[in-house]
């Protein structure tokens, strides 16, 4: 396993995170726990839920497992998430102070901890003045009840605005953003991606695989059948088949790296997870894992650097289409910092 800096925090966390979506969903306490345990075992530090995860039970089986396992537990990093609605009040959505405090207390005695490392902001909310939520989360990492915090699923404009409130209160500054990003899905170059290297916030990359489009057992023409889903929706994993399969951008990029894994001797699935380990400001991608097979062939992943050919081959069949001003071959070039030149 490698480690690195939690965004612009000092917490070191493993460069794969543990998405636990699945754990009281499609996989049981049982197997959840041996998941957990496979991970610890091969390095990892990072755990990752929501409360709206399996209705609040993956919290609830992270938090049993941590207190059976208390030498693994001091040394995970626990992040989890607060936005949407656990109850039916009024109250209960949203990142108002009335709610997140409910929500993060529901995620503390669900956890069974004093605190948590990381609490993100599960998606922006237009409702709440942008003030109110960060003055929370600066009084939460005061009082101890959280080490940093960060955003899912905010746009560019939404994670800047959130910076520069931030500092221009003396508050806490966001460390992280976990929006989704693959090798099929690379729109957040165009400004998310410039915005978090500008802040010097991580991006911890959701979905790595596409809904496993990205791990090589989707075929041309043939709809999978089998485990295809994506979380508690059975519906989803599949929603996007017909578009997906009709566009000829997909077959290019699964080509490149089902082609690139043979050449290389790995997976399709650890190709596309060390493609995208390589990109600017990633600090952790969240790999979800059914079972314990599973994570083993994500975890692969980590000892498998890609040369730079590959990583080039894989960026052209992958570049997103968008020609539109400003989002040309310009936006995609501000995903790499600037090289400073020497000075004369």
């Amino acid at each position: 396993m490698r480690y690195r800096t939690l965004g612009n925090s000092g917490t070191v966390v493993s460069v794969q995170c543990l998405g636990t979506m699945t754990m009281g969903a499609e996989s049981d306490e049982a197997t959840s726990g041996q998941v957990l345990e496979a991970f610890v075992e091969g390095g990892g530090t990072f755990v990752d839920t929501a409360d709206v995860y399996a209705g609040t039970e993956s919290e609830s089986i992270i938090g049993r497992w941590l207190q059976a396992h208390p030498t693994e537990a001091d040394q995970l990093v626990i992040a989890t998430k607060g936005r949407f609605p656990v109850g039916p009040g009024a109250n209960d959505y949203g990142t108002s102070r009335r709610h997140l405090r409910s929500a993060l207390e529901g995620s503390l005695r669900r956890l069974q901890v004093d605190h948590v490392d990381l609490y993100q902001m599960h998606a922006w909310d237009a409702l709440t003045p942008l003030e109110e939520t960060l003055r929370f989360l600066d009084d939460a990492v005061s009082a101890g009840k959280i080490g940093s915090y960060g955003f899912s699923n905010y746009t560019g404009w939404q994670l800047t605005k959130a910076v520069h409130v931030a500092l221009a209160h003396g508050w806490a500054p966001p460390v992280t953003l976990q929006p989704q990003y693959s090798l099929l899905v690379r729109g957040i170059e165009h400004e998310i991606v410039p915005a978090a290297l500008d802040a010097r916030v991580g991006l911890l990359p959701w979905s790595p695989l596409a809904g496993g489009w990205l791990s090589g057992k989707y075929r041309r023409d043939t709809a999978p059948t089998g485990a295809t889903r994506l979380g508690e929706n059975p519906e989803r994993g599949m929603e996007a088949w017909g578009p997906r399969n009709e566009d000829e951008r997909t077959w290019a990029v699964v080509d490149t790296v089902r082609a690139i894994a043979e050449e290389v001797g790995s997976t399709p699935a650890a190709v596309s997870l060390a493609w995208l380990d390589a990109q600017p400001a990633v600090t952790s991608t969240i790999i979800g894992a059914r079972n314990v097979d599973q994570l083993r062939q994500n975890l692969a992943a980590v000892d498998l650097v890609l040369p730079q050919e590959a990583l080039d081959r894989l960026d052209a069949a992958s570049t997103p289409r968008t020609e539109v001003y400003p989002y040309g071959p310009q936006a995609v070039a501000q995903r790499h910092r600037p090289v400073v030149p020497e000075p004369r």
